[in-house]
C-alpha cells in the first residue's frame, strides 16, 4: 500500500472516530456515519493489503521460473 493510500485511510478512520464521538453527543445518525467511515477505511486497507500480497506472489512466481 502506498503512502498516499495509507494517509487517506487514516484520515477517513480519524474522521469516523470524530463523527462517532460527536454522534454520541448529538445524535445516533452521526454516530452511525462515523462507524461506517471507519469500516470503509478498514476495508480499503484490507483491499490494499490483498493487492500487495498478490504482487508479492506474482513476483515470487517469476523469480522461481
Amino acid at each position: 500500500m502506498g503512502a498516499k493510500e495509507k494517509a487517506s485511510n487514516e484520515a477517513l478512520k480519524l474522521k469516523g472516530k470524530a463523527e462517532q464521538v460527536a454522534g454520541k453527543a448529538v445524535g445516533r445518525a452521526l454516530e452511525a456515519k462515523g462507524v461506517s467511515d471507519e469500516v470503509k477505511a478498514d476495508l480499503r486497507a484490507a483491499k490494499e493489503n490483498v493487492k500487495d500480497a498478490g504482487k508479492k506472489i506474482k513476483s515470487a512466481a517469476k523469480s522461481h521460473k
